[in-house]
């Protein structure tokens, strides 16, 4: 298998890129930008450690959790997770991020770039709490570029369309794949009780 290697032989494979593609990207969130970030409960991060090792997380909260703060900077709260701090470690190396926010049933997605530090603010993580509960640190985005991506990925993978969905019963519990994959001395049911019951009392 004979790999690419350079942006010539990229581009060489591919037509011009349109003209509105170009154009559509923003260095700043106008309103539709800001609308659609208050929408969003659901947003993958993508960062990297500067030494080549990459890393997509998922941010989920109720809508609106991550807040513009101005037209150039937005703040995402770091909820109770499994403390690897992929994320958040890579931010501290390396602060170039990329955004993704979705709604759900809305095939189109709004990407966004930017440089990203970690603040522990007070006042910041107070106006970021939720029943009370502050979170531990915030991730400060200061905007690079902005833009609304096309549907087409969404259409071809019917992600919104459940006749298309497999029944969970198709695949193993959490519980079930980290017994096979660790050597737990719990069994998998027991596993997957301790996250429920994980999922309940620590969600902020």
């Amino acid at each position: 298998m004979e790999f690419l290697t350079s942006r010539e032989e990229l581009r060489g494979l591919y037509k011009a890129t349109h003209e509105r593609a170009i154009q559509k990207e923003l260095p700043v969130l106008d309103q539709h930008a800001r609308g659609f970030i208050r929408k969003s409960p659901f947003l993958l991060i993508g960062s990297s450690d500067g030494n080549g090792n990459a890393d997509v997380t998922p941010r989920g909260d109720r809508p609106g959790f991550v807040a513009v703060l101005d037209d150039r900077t937005i703040a995402i709260p770091d909820r109770p997770g499994n403390n690897r701090l992929d994320t958040l470690e890579n931010i501290v190396a390396e602060p170039s991020v990329g955004l993704l926010f979705l709604i759900p049933n809305m095939n189109e997605t709004l990407r966004l770039n930017g440089h990203a530090r970690i603040t522990a603010d007070t006042n910041l993580r107070e106006r970021l709490a939720v029943d009370g509960k502050l979170p531990t640190t915030v991730v400060v985005v200061q905007v690079r570029s902005v833009y609304m991506h096309c549907a087409k990925a969404f259409l071809r993978s019917n992600l919104w369309a459940p006749e298309t969905w497999p029944a969970r019963s198709e695949m193993p519990t959490l519980g079930e794949i980290l017994k096979d994959q660790i050597a737990f001395a719990a069994t998998a049911a027991e596993t997957d009780e301790a996250l429920a019951d994980a999922y309940a009392k620590t969600l902020w």
